[in-house]
């Protein structure tokens, strides 16, 4: 860069001088000119005529004299913008230099330690905006789920994919987001059931899903391959009798969060109102209810985000997050909250706490959306 900047400074100065020189020609020009006009009877006509048109000529170099400065400012503030940044690199270098290898990798993770202690600070948002989708894969049927593990570690990526409804026991593992893309399958898993949907979540090592035409809850472990425990969610329809709007047996919607495991359902006590239940992600108990007074069948997809239940009004375009119920507050508000249902028909729609991120399947598409949540610092008085 510093090169390049003093050929175009040379060249510069040379034409700036040539300039220069043409420009006190010019005024010597305009001073005869003047004494001519000021006789002008005493000189003849031609002559006059002559200098004149030497002078048009002249007078076009006039601006290029006054962009040949602006470009000399120009290149002397080029020159000192990159004597500073020379400085300055040269200052990281030295900083860099001054320690090896292991220095530098302890004072990375003293950062890192540093970052996470101030995102433990950052209580659980509110949401506020949704952005995307990024479709990740197009696959599978019309309806289905995919997901990650929000409990895993940060080197376990695995993703598990569940394809349609009803009339299906295969989960297929993928060792990461990339191998899912490609579909290096690592392994599948024949389920002792039949599930039910496409509200199912894994949760700490296992998966959680709905048995087919039964309001009981399985959860199966992947690590050893069995179920380890299963429970009536009593009271819960099921089999299309309190579905989300697209029906596909979606009346048990199973979700996790910063929280833990939830389950959101219908019942007849409840007037087919929505209804939330916090469980015992080891026996599956229901911990605490809360009873809605939203339609469960008027609601297109549903999800926990800090002990907030969102929900959509609809499956199809146009949807959006129209209302929230707060399980702390006990207290719900309608909200406007748009996003964009690129694929015009979803039958999933998942938050994942880890990735900060709503996993959905939109027709046949594996998309995901971003989340935007307003957060609350926590200070060392709050208890």
């Amino acid at each position: 860069m510093s090169q390049s900047i003093e050929v175009l400074n040379l060249r510069t100065q040379r034409d700036f001088q040539y300039v220069l020189k043409m420009e006190t020609q010019m005024k010597g020009l305009k001073a005869k000119f003047r004494q001519i006009e000021d006789d002008r009877k005493t000189l003849m006509t031609k002559h006059f005529q002559e200098l004149k048109e030497k002078m048009d000529e002249l007078l076009p170099l006039i601006p290029v004299l006054e962009q040949y400065k602006t470009d000399a400012k120009l290149i002397i503030q080029f020159k000192e913008e990159i004597r500073n940044l020379s400085a300055v690199l040269t200052g990281i270098q030295e900083e860099i230099g001054a320690y090896d290898y292991e220095e530098l990798h302890q004072r990375v993770l003293s950062l890192e330690t540093r970052l996470r202690d101030c995102m433990k600070k950052l209580t659980c948002g509110k949401l506020m905006k949704i952005t995307g989708p990024v479709t990740v894969k197009t696959s599978g049927t019309r309806f289905g789920a995919w997901m990650t593990d929000p409990l895993a570690s940060e080197k376990n990526n695995r993703v598990w994919y569940m394809d349609s409804y009803t009339n299906n026991k295969i989960v297929r593992e993928y060792k990461s987001i990339a191998d899912f893309v490609s579909g290096a399958e690592s392994r599948t898993y024949n389920l002792p059931f039949k599930w039910a949907g496409t509200n199912h979540v894994v949760y700490n090592g296992s998966l959680y899903f709905n048995k087919y035409q039964s309001n009981i809850i399985i959860k199966y472990s992947f690590d050893m391959g069995r179920v380890l425990a299963q429970r009536s969610l009593e009271y819960a329809g099921f089999h299309n009798v309190y579905p989300y709007t697209w029906g596909g047996f979606s009346d048990i919607d199973l979700m996790a969060d910063e929280i833990g495991l939830w389950a959101v359902y219908a019942t007849n006590q409840n007037a087919g109102n929505i209804v939330i239940s916090q469980l015992n992600k080891d026996t599956l108990e229901v911990m605490k209810s809360w009873s809605t007074g939203y339609p469960k069948r008027s609601a297109g997809e549903s999800f926990m985000i800090c002990g907030t239940l969102y929900v959509t009004n609809s499956h199809l375009t146009g949807a959006k997050v129209y209302y929230s119920y707060s399980t702390k507050t006990s207290t719900y508000e309608y909200t406007d909250i748009p996003f964009h249902n690129q694929y015009f028909h979803i039958s999933m729609l998942d938050y994942n706490a880890r990735d900060r991120a709503l996993y959905a399947w939109n027709n046949g598409h594996q998309v995901l959306f971003n989340v935007t949540l307003f957060h609350i610092i926590k200070t060392e008085d709050d208890t």
